[in-house]
């Protein structure tokens, strides 16, 4: 019990604490993010809760905190739109037909992501190279930076415009000390969580001095909503009936769900990666994607917007002291109690003091040392950094990771491909010997090849693969044309030194090949690392 106990939180006024926190910064997040993706903010707020209860309890990753995401909203409301198009060409419209299709995708999303889970996919997120994390973080700290900006506007007329005079100044100013306090709190004592006492500090002068200003309540109506106070969404009873209503709209629903599949498991196994360094410890990234899919099959079930881990949340979470599971489930239960029964209490809360606290997530997330470094690390991966950034503020994390990640890899085969070698020598009886110097495989194809004069070579010859390794389909196709040329000029040929896993590749593709490779008793072993070697992530 003990062990338990201690498993689920290392410090319990500290996660208390910092869970409260987080809860606090949740609400104006997931508000956001629900009118990004054109829902009612109680279906995002709900969502956050039902992402946070279960990932908090199940993930793979204590301290680590879920909810309602930009990247995921922006995927959701082109199909929520198109399902609104369809809804009103029914006999009986109906404007909200969008929304349950996105409870149809949800349950689909949750049986990919666990999928991924079971199938231990989650040990990949180890072939994101450091400096596409660095470009991720960078990126992302850009881009909850600038959805802060927008924060610094107001309704005029039906129209946004920026905040000026009065009003600009003042939101200003409570930007500054809710930093301030951050800043200058940690210095003075870490037993009170600074981002929580700031909170109540700008909503205490607000309050009590009466000065007007935007709040999360005015946020959510100015938005289209109706504030915190409502039903909890539910699932559609004839959601059944619902499938007649997709006919040729299935690809968009399946489509769709790998989509946000993808995005929530890149995002969440990044954020998990992240934290990891940041607390130096290490958590499960296939046990995250199970926790992960279930959450969002119960948001398809109950209503809630969907969502994944939480980048900005969970730093903030992490700097406050919360470290075990006890801070995402206080993080969750808190968020829904106040939707339930303090939504007039967090409706004061100015959304100043809470842009305050991102502004201090964005000055924590960003990799500032990458700035250092830029002209000290190769040119390709300076370019890697800068390339993800970039499409991570242009376009979304999905497709930035995913570009990153191939830019370096065509750049490591590039680099690889030019290693190859082969020495030569030529023995006493007459032998030439070919010393193979580093990896055969697609990219090194090309330069093996013309390693090797067969009209002009001796007759016996022995390629030597001491220091070398066939990797692929290319580098034994490779092998197999080069053997086949000096075998048809009535040569004779041997193949050395050929680890154990590279006889099987050549013997499988090409049995006759046994009778040209050589199993000398000095052969190296090479130890390789196998599925039940490689641990979780």
């Amino acid at each position: 019990m003990r062990s338990l106990i201690h498993n689920f939180t290392h410090n319990p006024k500290n996660d208390i604490l910092s869970g409260l926190t987080v809860a606090l910064a949740l609400v104006p997040e997931a508000v956001a993010f629900s009118f990004v993706a054109g829902v009612d903010p109680l279906i995002g707020l709900y969502g956050a809760f039902m992402m946070g209860i279960v990932t908090a309890v199940l993930g793979g990753r204590p301290g680590m905190i879920s909810g309602a995401t930009g990247a995921m909203a922006v995927v959701m409301v082109h199909l929520i739109q198109k399902g609104n198009e369809v809804g009103l060409t029914l006999e009986n419209p109906d404007k909200n037909l969008g929304l349950q299709w996105l409870f149809i995708t949800l349950l689909l999303v949750g049986v990919i992501q666990i999928s991924a889970g079971v199938f231990k996919l989650g040990k990949f997120v180890r072939l994101i190279p450091h400096p596409v994390m660095m470009g991720f973080v960078n990126g992302l700290a850009i881009v909850i930076f600038l959805s802060q900006l927008n924060l610094f506007k107001e309704t005029v007329d039906g129209e946004l415009v920026w905040l000026s005079g009065q009003a600009l100044w003042t939101m200003l100013g409570m930007v500054g000390i809710t930093m301030g306090i951050m800043f200058g709190l940690p210095k003075l004592t870490t037993k009170i969580p600074a981002a929580l006492t700031a909170i109540i500090v700008v909503a205490a002068i607000t309050i009590f001095g009466g000065i007007e200003v935007s709040t999360v309540g005015s946020f959510i109506r100015d938005g289209g909503g109706k504030g915190l106070e409502g039903e909890l969404p539910h699932f559609q009873s004839q959601i059944f009936g619902l499938f007649g209503t997709l006919n040729d709209h299935w690809d968009l629903i399946i489509s769709t769900a790998f989509l946000l599949a993808a995005v929530g498991l890149i995002e969440s196994l990044m954020t998990l990666n992240l934290i990891d360094e940041m607390t130096e410890t290490r958590g499960s990234g296939n046990r995250e994607c199970v926790a992960q899919g279930g959450a969002n099959i119960l948001n398809g079930l109950f209503g809630g917007m969907g969502g994944c881990a939480m980048i900005g949340q969970s730093i903030i979470n992490v700097d406050a002291g919360g470290r075990g599971r006890l801070s995402g489930t206080v993080a969750a239960v808190a968020l829904l109690c106040f939707v339930l029964f303090g939504a007039p209490l967090i409706e004061q809360i100015p959304i100043a003091t809470l842009v305050g606290v991102m502004f201090m997530v964005v000055i924590g997330t960003f990799a500032w040392s990458s700035f250092r470094i830029l002209n000290k690390i190769p040119l390709s991966d300076a370019l890697v950094i800068i390339i993800v950034s970039g499409i991570t503020v242009w376009k979304d994390l999905a497709i930035a990771v995913i570009a990153g990640v191939i830019i370096s890899a065509v750049v490591f085969a590039w680099q690889n491909a030019t290693m190859i070698r082969a020495r030569k020598r030529v023995k006493d009886d007459g032998t030439k010997i070919y010393e193979i110097w580093g990896p055969l495989f697609f990219g090194s194809v090309q330069n093996f090849n013309a390693k090797f004069d067969a009209r002009n070579d001796p007759d016996s010859i022995e390629i030597d693969f001491i220091e070398s390794k066939v990797s692929d389909h290319s580098g034994i196709e490779a092998v197999k044309n080069i053997t086949n040329k000096y075998l048809n000029l009535g040569k004779k040929i041997k193949l050395t030194h050929l680890s154990p896993e590279c006889q099987l590749l050549l013997l499988r593709a090409d049995a006759k090949l046994e009778a040209i490779i050589e199993k000398s008793i000095d052969d190296p072993r090479y130890y390789v690392v196998t599925s039940e070697m490689d641990d979780e992530v």
